[in-house]
């Protein structure tokens, strides 16, 4: 039996693809700020609040996607 998709979910699933994508789009910036040696500190720190904020946001929506399941 397949499953009826929301237009919630389907919100959802779209935020999601956008939040995964800016977060390795944050990752690919922060390890090429690193490498190119001597990084501004202050715009570094700022990348990596900002990746952190997303995985939190994407984390977020993946729990409300996924049913819970009782062990």
């Amino acid at each position: 039996m397949s499953r009826v998709v929301g237009p919630n979910e389907v919100a959802a699933r779209a935020k999601l693809t956008q939040l995964t994508q800016e977060h390795r789009d944050l990752d690919a910036a922060i390890d090429a700020m690193i490498h190119a040696g001597n990084p501004d500190l202050m715009a570094l720190a700022r990348l990596k609040k900002r990746k952190l904020q997303l995985k939190d946001e994407i984390t977020e929506i993946n729990n409300g996607l996924l049913p819970d399941i009782i062990a």
